[in-house]
């Protein structure tokens, strides 16, 4: 992707947006118990050029502060407005005057609020006609780039942990779910390209972010936080574009007439009941999330786990409960959407009774007992892999037993990256597996705490790998 600085025009300065070599802070202040001093601080992370706008002080934390963006004396790649709604238009003026090339407005007061809010955003918006400069909101929590150490939000680090660079982009119109969503990434040490938030979309909508992370080769997956559409036929076509390539999870917010009229409330924007997108999203290979917590499991099975190319799971388990539960998900079709449980071939039945004792069952579930060795889950991994009716696996490792160890740990690890069948590990206890869980996830590889979400991402995984089929051919594909 070129710099901002190497062309012209919106998408470049799209590119200012995330990967700026200069930022100025309007309302900057040196008072930490403010908007503009808490965002002032995250801003020294940055390591390119940042300079405090502030009409009131000369200096702020021994910075010297300019009156108004165009008295800086050097090129502005990014603004970051953080005054109160109506002194913005003028501080637009002054933004177009210096040439900037994106600004952010976090200030909320527009359109959210009604009729005055929406004429503020009439007179910005008139402002940007004829110019290439990009607006992202306003009532935004602006961006977060942690491989730009770039962090222009104001919620509080120590209440909402950022996370680590990572292969997800993440893009979201509500900035209290966004900071939800990156509180959880930080805290299961997963990370992210970049986060967006959209705010009421004035100007940046997603759209916009859809078709730049789709060009971004260091995002591997674009999941989306979307009450409104800014433009709903645009959206799937790029989405058509994009998803044979990465995949694209979405969740659309206001699914229902009383959920439209609560996101109007929200940012402003009226949206529309999206049943009807269901259909449109699937086939353009769009990830349906229902809320939040499926948009971070789809987003990062996605991201770290091969698809799927066939429905038939098998489950592998030490507890029998644990089994028919997994079973009954997989085999209902509002949860599994399609997935079965596989049938194992009579060679594979044969090898696994190999180191497996005679009260274990090799039928699928395959249960392992109380009486598991880490020797015989692995053994089943290897020979599960392999069997010809098997497309996916669904691997309980149940640390309570008594014979397993932690090398158990470093065998799921291994098959998870290295098994020709994409494996989705659940993991169900207490302070011990919460150990476990956090030590595989700083490797990268996502566990589930919670039977019915691991079933769920299975589905994702089936659903991706039938829509690269079904577009690309199965060769190709696989």
């Amino acid at each position: 992707m070129s710099s901002c600085w190497s062309g012209k025009g919106r998408f470049s300065n799209l590119n200012c947006l995330i990967h700026p070599r200069s930022v100025a802070l309007v309302g900057a202040s040196s008072n930490k118990l403010k908007i503009g001093g808490i965002m002032w601080s995250y801003l020294q992370s940055f390591p390119g050029r940042k300079h405090p706008v502030n009409i009131k002080q000369e200096t702020i934390d021994g910075v010297k502060a300019y009156g108004r963006v165009s008295d800086i004396p050097e090129e502005v790649d990014l603004v970051v407005i953080a005054v109160p709604a109506r002194n913005v238009p003028s501080v637009i003026d002054d933004c177009i005057k210096k040439g900037v090339k994106a600004v952010i407005v976090v200030s909320a007061g527009f359109g959210e609020t009604g009729e005055e809010g929406r004429k503020l955003e009439d007179e910005i918006k008139s402002k940007l006609a004829n110019t290439d400069m990009v607006l992202l909101g306003p009532n935004t929590l602006g961006v977060y780039v942690p491989g730009e150490s770039l962090d222009t939000m104001f919620v509080l680090r120590e209440k909402s942990r950022r996370p680590p660079d990572g292969p997800i982009a993440y893009v979201s119109q509500s900035g209290a779910s966004a900071s939800g969503f990156m509180d959880m990434a930080e805290y299961h040490q997963y990370g992210i390209s970049a986060f967006v938030g959209l705010g009421n979309k004035l100007d940046v909508n997603e759209n916009d972010m859809l078709e730049f992370f789709s060009n971004d080769d260091k995002t591997k997956v674009i999941c989306m936080h979307i009450e409104s559409f800014a433009d709903g036929k645009r959206l799937l076509k790029l989405c058509r574009e994009t998803t044979p390539r990465k995949p694209v999870v979405i969740l659309k917010a206001g699914r229902t007439e009383a959920g439209a009229r609560a996101a109007m409330l929200h940012t402003g924007s009226m949206a529309k009941p999206s049943q009807a997108m269901d259909g449109a999203f699937k086939q353009a290979g769009v990830v349906r999330a229902n809320d939040l917590l499926e948009l971070f499991d789809y987003s990062r099975i996605l991201a770290y786990q091969k698809p799927m190319f066939g429905p038939n799971v098998v489950v592998v388990t030490s507890g029998g409960g644990y089994g028919v539960i997994a079973t009954d998900y997989i085999e209902d079709r509002n949860v599994g959407g399609g997935l079965k449980m596989a049938e194992l071939s009579l060679n594979s039945k044969k090898g696994l009774r190999e180191k497996l004792p005679s009260f274990a069952s090799v039928d699928n579930p395959i249960d392992l007992t109380g009486n598991v060795t880490d020797e015989m889950f692995d053994h089943v991994l290897k020979i599960v892999n392999k069997d010809e009716n098997t497309d996916g696996i669904l691997a309980f490792l149940l640390l309570q037993t008594p014979y397993t160890t932690d090398r158990l740990i470093e065998i799921a690890w291994w098959w998870f990256k290295n098994g020709e069948k994409p494996m989705v590990p659940c993991i169900i206890g207490g302070l011990y597996s919460e150990k476990v869980i956090r030590m595989l996830e700083s490797r990268g590889m996502p566990v589930y705490p919670d039977i019915r979400r691991a079933v769920l991402s299975l589905r994702v995984l089936y659903e991706r790998g039938r829509y690269l089929l079904k577009i690309r051919g199965k060769g190709e594909a696989r």
